[in-house]
């Protein structure tokens, strides 16, 4: 099942059910109520009916807007692809490598991301898996960890690694506004039973950079999972993203950063593509 949160024609802002790869159903119109993305995953896990997608009101989508509506935490993890690792000739770490992205970084799937030259030289993509929590976890066991999942989606951790290297951490250079762009959708996770198969790409200008394999983490989902809600609950819609395979900007020779007018497409074999146009803000 495909959840995604969609602009009609009418302006409106719907969550809404895929009926087919066209036309959407509101979930208000199902019975199920709820402003953010948290919201709405707990009143679909209260229902005690499956959700029937052609009982509803027939929408066609106008625009696919960001499917993950805050309040949210956006934890994200550093150097968990081994082919990641060797290409930057970093060390393997012993357990994973925690950062956040704040809620300004959320940005539409088919949505602009700004990049100013004043700020920063080296911006980069990354394509990740993303994990959607859905219901509330503590002290999970990584045998159990995946039950807790909601669903999967695209995101693209956009970097500035100038900042990255100055600042000496990850968590402002990776959260300047528009940051993450997500989705396009969230597809729950009884489609992905095995996240740990999935390949995943990533292109500018339509030449591909990144091409991998979830397989290829260091650190499982499950094991992400576990690891993290050993010591912090765990909230419905609450997001992880998986980290990136090898093939980023930086380490190329020579480096090769986003710039106005780039284009970079990623996907996530199963769970959709997201496209977003580089651009410098006004008077830039």
């Amino acid at each position: 099942m495909r959840i995604a949160r969609i602009k009609t024609a009418a302006g409106d802002k719907l969550f809404a059910v895929a009926r087919d790869e066209e036309t959407w159903v509101p979930l208000e119109s199902l019975g199920v109520d709820g402003e953010t993305t948290g919201q709405v995953i707990e009143a679909l896990t209260k229902r005690s009916e499956p959700l029937d997608p052609s009982a509803g009101e027939q929408v066609q989508a106008d625009e696919l807007l960001n499917p993950i509506v805050p309040p949210t935490n956006l934890l994200a993890i550093g150097m968990n692809y081994l082919d990641h690792i060797q290409e930057t000739g970093t060390k393997q770490p012993e357990n994973p490598i925690l950062f956040a992205k704040f809620s300004n970084t959320l940005v539409k799937p088919y949505g602009r991301v700004i990049i100013d030259p004043r700020l920063t030289e080296k911006g980069d993509y990354e394509v990740e898996l993303a994990v959607v929590i859905g219901k509330t976890t503590k002290g999970i066991s990584e045998e159990d960890a995946l039950d807790c999942v909601f669903g999967y989606t695209v995101a693209n951790d956009v970097s500035a690694r100038d900042w990255q290297r100055a600042d000496g951490q990850f968590d402002r250079s990776k959260s300047f506004d528009t940051f993450c762009p997500i989705g396009p959708w969230i597809t729950t996770a009884d489609e992905v039973p095995d996240p740990q198969s999935r390949a995943l790409r990533s292109w500018v200008n339509g030449e591909l950079r990144q091409d991998s394999s979830t397989k290829r983490m260091v650190f499982s989902v499950a094991y992400l999972i576990y690891y993290l809600a050993r010591g912090m609950t765990l909230d419905p819609g609450d997001v992880i993203l998986t980290g990136t395979p090898h093939g980023v900007g930086f380490v190329m020779d020579p480096p090769r950063h986003l710039a106005p007018g780039d284009i970079v497409e990623c996907e996530v074999e199963g769970l959709g593509r997201i496209r977003n146009e580089i651009v410098a803000p006004h008077g830039a």
